[in-house]
């Protein structure tokens, strides 16, 4: 696929969202519920503890599994319990035809993207579609 003027692949880091909103895995579900409903996200990276440890990812549908079909209490769960972790994360120079299928083969909605190391920001499926100009 090609940029809309045709000059260039379209990579992750030029359609990602940039703006990471994550917590800590000791939060509780209540917590971080509340913190991604005041930063408007449907998804939260959950920071490593140390330089050795993966970063993880607490998405809506944990909150369903592992908090209300499961019949607990979002203030005794901690997110490190309904998290995924480790994380599938795309390079930030992947084109994004291959972002696409990844995310979409893992049977995944979103990854963070990474460069040098760092996560930089987060991709969806959905994003590819309705927040830019691709088609």
């Amino acid at each position: 696929m090609m940029s809309p003027d045709n000059t260039s692949i379209i990579r992750a880091r030029d359609v990602m969202q940039k703006e990471i909103t994550s917590i800590d895995g000791m939060a509780t579900a209540k917590e971080a519920a509340a913190k991604m409903r005041s930063e408007q996200v449907r998804c939260l990276l959950v920071r490593k503890r140390h330089a050795d440890d993966a970063w993880g990812i607490v998405v809506v549908q944990d909150f369903i599994k592992g908090v209300i079909m499961a019949g607990r209490s979002p203030a005794e769960v901690n997110v490190y319990e309904i998290m995924t972790k480790p994380v599938i994360t795309v390079p930030a120079d992947m084109d994004i035809r291959y972002v696409a299928r990844l995310i979409y083969q893992a049977g995944i909605r979103r990854a963070p993207v990474e460069e040098g190391g760092e996560i930089v920001g987060v991709i969806s499926l959905s994003s590819l579609i309705l927040d830019n100009e691709l088609f």
